[in-house]
């Protein structure tokens, strides 16, 4: 075996002894990092090494000047927590100084835990087990769809035309959103999905037989996937497996056998090496049986060079691209498409419906209506509903695109079937690879099922539109199951996430168009099941108004005695009010979006709300929760604290309160007891 005593004659060494040599030293950064910071998981990154090194330094397709090249593949680690094994082939790519491994996990860094998607080279923030992988299934749907939509048939000449790798741990597989998300990447003939799960039988409590027995083979060969199972630390293998991999019909999984903290001297199949570091004592024995020198981040020119032999390849590949991206976008055939998807251009002024004041129709319908309207004019936007099209009204878009299948991967339609968190999941990734904005719908109460990926949305900055019908106890008779109460208040504990509920369609068409042009901020539309009047005003000022997050909807000659806040169906419900109380100076305040309100200027502010000389009311059919920082310590809040029956809508909203009557009789209660 070749030390780094041999250094000297390293350019007559064979490509195998070369290899191995250079994961020895991969290995010797994930051991130092993590032991320097005291922190991290060595195990896994040290088992699956072999895999990420041979796939960046002989398959993986980037551009080493150009991180966001966007034919490049994607290469997605889901399992986060073996970050060290990414940051150091960063290194190796030339995309990562050595000093920030040395600040591993430390504040300030650019090598954080878990890898984060502003970091160069990181396709999406990780860590959540599951999430990965369902992650990297929305970017092979992109790129299948982009492909499809962006090739010049005369010629054939593909733009888009990359793979997605995913590296999966037994805990990624463990998590249910993974086979979710497997499941809808085999019907849908995701061909160009390569999964590489590293089985090192390791998991942080013990072996993975502890808790699992799951044959992972039968089951990805019964989801439509092409299974190969080989030795995970044979390179031969390895190549063949990928090779394969990629000349399939249908998704990939490798099923990598491996060794926990493959090469350590004395801790090898550990499972305590999955989330502490190896003692130093264990480094430096691993370090003399690996060949490495005793010093802390050891990283030789010459294995750098030999990891680097495709460089100007790659480099050629994304200047051939440029240049065919600039000639196909001239073709009058496909100038506008790539304009719209690989530029991202957004149409400034987007033909919404003219909706008539004063007729009912639920804001899920003016939802339905809207995507109808503008869908032609965005290629760029996909999605689906998870079962819900009639409810959710997405049909027509379906009926319309198409859905997208293997055999009709231009369709826009995505049938998620009843797959909230997978379907969140992948939306995640279609919006991280670029030149779509994708869309989902469901009902608002199942917002829960998709909350960790509405997390990792908002952490990661991303376009991705969530339509949630249903949105309160008016669903009525399928009872408190479906009827959400706390849903809209713990959206909107989420920070860097823009929750809109409209009033009506005019809020709801300006609602949309806001969160079509974005671009880093999530976006969840809260609809109604029942009709609500339209209010009045012009499009052009509804969308004024609701970009400010709350405005003024009906107000008085003077100074308000009383200020309602609304949202949703509540604010025709506080005009009537408004209207009732006539003796009274009531102004009426529809708050759409608390996130745009909340960044407004103090002045607005202040005399949209006066803080003083006025009794705030709030209403909203949901948790009270939060609504104290807008009305106050003595406000009013009117909303619903219980979960609901099954019955009529009609009859809850007598039952909890939420007529014309009641409210006026809770206000007048409250101005009682101010007196």
């Amino acid at each position: 075996m070749h030390t780094y005593k041999d250094l000297d004659s390293f350019e007559y060494w064979s490509i195998t002894d070369k290899d191995q040599f250079s994961i020895a030293v991969l290995k010797g950064l994930i051991m130092d990092g993590v032991k320097k910071a005291n922190s991290g998981h060595p195990g896994g990154a040290m088992s699956s090494a072999d895999f990420i090194y041979l796939l960046f330094k002989d398959y993986l397709k980037y551009s080493p000047q150009n991180p966001e090249w966007f034919d490049r593949d994607r290469f997605v680690l889901s399992g986060g927590h073996m970050s060290m094994l990414q940051y150091g082939i960063l290194h190796m790519v030339g995309w990562m100084k050595l000093s920030e491994l040395k600040k591993f996990r430390q504040l300030g860094s650019k090598t954080p835990g878990h890898p984060e998607v502003d970091i160069k080279g990181v396709e999406c923030t990780t860590g959540p087990l599951g999430q990965g992988f369902a992650m990297g299934v929305g970017m092979a749907f992109a790129e299948a769809y982009l492909n499809e939509l962006t090739s010049e048939k005369e010629s054939n000449q593909k733009l888009i035309d990359h793979f997605t790798y995913v590296l999966a741990t037994d805990g990624d597989l463990q998590e249910p959103v993974s086979l979710g998300a497997a499941a809808i990447a085999g019907h849908l003939g995701l061909k160009k999905l390569v999964v590489y799960y590293d089985a090192n039988d390791a998991q942080i409590s013990g072996k993975v037989s502890r808790s699992d027995s799951v044959d992972y083979a039968t089951v990805f060969d019964g989801l439509g996937w092409n299974v190969q199972t080989i030795d995970g630390h044979d390179h031969s293998a390895m190549h063949f497996a990928i090779e394969t991999a990629k000349v399939m019909n249908k998704p990939s999984i490798i099923i990598g056998n491996t060794v926990m903290a493959k090469g350590s001297a004395n801790m090898e199949k550990d499972h305590n090496t999955h989330g502490a570091p190896l003692s130093q004592d264990e480094i430096d024995l691993t370090k003399k049986k690996l060949g490495l020198p005793d010093k802390k981040f050891f990283v030789p020119e010459q294995v750098i060079e030999h990891f680097r032999t495709r460089s100007n390849d790659l480099t050629d590949l994304e200047g051939k691209w440029s240049d065919n991206y600039k000639k196909l976008s001239s073709s009058s055939e496909l100038k506008n498409i790539i304009a719209s998807t690989i530029s991202e251009k957004i149409i400034s002024e987007l033909d919404t419906p003219d909706f008539s004041a004063g007729e009912m129709l639920a804001t899920r319908k003016a939802f339905g209506a809207v995507l109808d309207s503008i869908a032609d004019d965005f290629p760029q936007l996909v999605g689906g509903s998870a079962d819900l099209e009639p409810s959710n009204y997405t049909g027509n878009f379906a009926e319309k695109f198409g859905d997208f299948t293997k055999i009709n991967q231009s369709g826009r339609n995505i049938p998620f079937g009843v797959r909230e968190f997978p379907m969140a999941a992948m939306m995640n990734g279609i919006a991280l690879h670029g030149g779509l904005i994708p869309f989902g719908g469901t009902f608002l109460v199942f917002a829960d099922y998709e909350r960790p990926a509405l997390r990792l949305a908002a952490l990661q900055k991303i376009r991705v539109i969530h339509e949630f019908t249903h949105d309160s106890f008016y669903v009525g008779e399928d009872g408190p199951t479906h009827q959400p109460v706390e849903q809209i208040m713990s959206l909107r504990a989420i920070p860097d996430f823009c929750v809109y509920r409209p009033a009506d369609a005019k809020e709801t068409a300006s609602c949309v168009k806001l969160a079509l042009k974005n671009d880093s901020t999530p976006s969840a539309l809260i609809l109604t099941r029942q009709g609500v009047p339209i209010i009045e005003g012009s499009q052009n000022q509804v969308d004024d108004n609701v970009t400010k997050g709350a405005y003024t909807l009906l107000d008085c000659s003077g100074s308000p005695e009383i200020v309602i806040l609304a949202s949703g169906s509540e604010v025709s419900l506080a005009i009537e009010v408004a209207n009732k109380l006539n003796d009274k100076n009531i102004r009426v305040v529809s708050m759409p979006c608390w996130e745009l309100f909340d960044i407004q200027p103090n002045e607005y502010k202040e005399k949209l709300i006066p803080k003083r000389g006025s009794l705030k009311v709030s209403i909203e059919a949901g948790v009270t929760q939060g609504w104290e920082k807008y009305i106050g310590r003595y406000g009013l809040s009117i909303g619903i604290n219980h979960f609901g029956n099954s019955a009529p809508a009609a009859d809850l909203a007598e039952k909890f309160g939420f007529t014309c009557d009641k409210v006026i009789e809770k206000i007048n209660e409250s101005l009682g007891s101010l007196l």
